[in-house]
């Protein structure tokens, strides 16, 4: 496959993911990977050789260093930092191999990555998959590539750098002990445009081309710094007897619904109740004194819907807790909605 067409298919595959829910990660991230790469043979055509020199290579590893940030609707994109090393396993001409074959090659590069992550809404217990295609820049080496026959060496030496790109199969897996924290599993085709790689070994300056398509396995760790623990959809307070009423992001003003909530918590003021507790808060984004004046703001505004609809105003008490108390757990400065809200409860 062209190092074009391989590009469009990856491309093909992220715009089709559109189509799929994101379970986002927000805000900067940092990751990191190591595993196995196998760099495919590649034709070496060498001056003043007949034919084309086929050299194999044998598993080597890979390492990935990455920074990134997510945008909290499923996409992400990252800066990545790449090492890979693979030992020279065969060389033939004209389908005769060549003995004593040696040498390393070793591609280091940058890229610019755009990845989407899935969200399957638990489907595959916590699991995450994502796709991703990126670009950048690949230097690819090799050092004593060639023979080496009773002490005898007839070796290349040298390097190359040009564009590369690479489409990324993934999924990660949260570990729940460390909130932001995920286990990364990942399957990753890099190419190059080739390379064109001059050595000045052994007095003789020698020009060839050779391709670099490269598969590597990854297993590694992520980690978000604006994340909270995971946590399930948001159900409704376990006992009857508890209404919660929800806001806009900075808005102490009642909508539609919360109006609707707060009368139906006044239709269940019966016989036994003898206090009703109004009680405010708000997410962790903003100060925090802005924050507790607001949670105030907000139980003040429902205890005066209470009283509207009837409820006597010397059985409510209001209190503010701020970013305190939140509903779900998030690093300062999160607006999450499920924060954002007012707890009536009749005791």
């Amino acid at each position: 496959m062209s190092f074009k067409n391989t590009l469009l298919a990856a491309a093909a595959v992220v715009a089709l993911s559109a189509l799929a829910q994101a379970q986002p990660v927000t805000g900067l991230y940092l990751g990191a990977g190591f595993g196995g790469n196998l760099l495919q043979e590649t034709d070496a055509t060498v001056s003043g050789t007949p034919g084309n020199d086929t050299i194999d290579f044998s598993w080597g590893y890979v390492g990935v260093l990455s920074v990134g940030w997510g945008f909290g609707n499923g996409l992400r994109a990252e800066i990545e930092g790449s090492y890979r090393q693979n030992d020279v396993s065969g060389i033939t001409n004209r389908n005769a191999a060549r003995p004593g074959a040696t040498g390393t090659a070793t591609s280091y590069g940058a890229m610019l990555n755009l990845l989407y992550d899935f969200n399957l809404n638990g489907a595959l217990g916590g699991l995450t998959p994502y796709v991703g295609i990126g670009g950048g820049y690949v230097w690819h080496e090799y050092e004593d590539v060639g023979t080496n026959v009773g002490g005898v060496k007839n070796v290349l030496n040298g390097d190359n750098g040009n564009w590369g790109g690479q489409a990324i199969l993934g999924v990660s897996l949260p570990i729940a002990a460390v909130p932001g924290l995920a286990l990364t599993g990942e399957y990753r085709y890099m190419m190059t445009a080739g390379h064109e790689i001059t050595s000045n070994s052994a007095g003789s300056r020698t020009t060839f081309d050779v391709d670099n398509a490269n598969h590597s396995l990854l297993v590694g760790l992520r980690y978000a710094f604006n994340a909270g623990p995971a946590v399930a959809a948001a159900a409704p307070v376990a006992s009857a007897r508890t209404f919660l009423v929800f806001f806009d992001w900075s808005k102490a003003d009642l909508t539609d619904r919360a109006r609707q909530i707060i009368g139906e918590a006044a239709s269940a003021r019966g016989a036994g109740v003898t206090r009703i507790e109004v009680n405010g808060f708000t997410d962790r984004s903003g100060p925090a004194d802005y924050n507790m004046q607001l949670s105030i703001r907000r139980a003040n505004a429902v205890a005066a819907e209470l009283v509207r609809r009837g409820v006597p105003r010397n059985e409510i008490v209001t209190r503010g807790f701020g970013e305190e108390n939140n509903l779900v757990p998030t690093a300062d400065g999160v607006r999450e909605p499920q924060n954002r809200r007012v707890e009536i409860i009749l005791r």
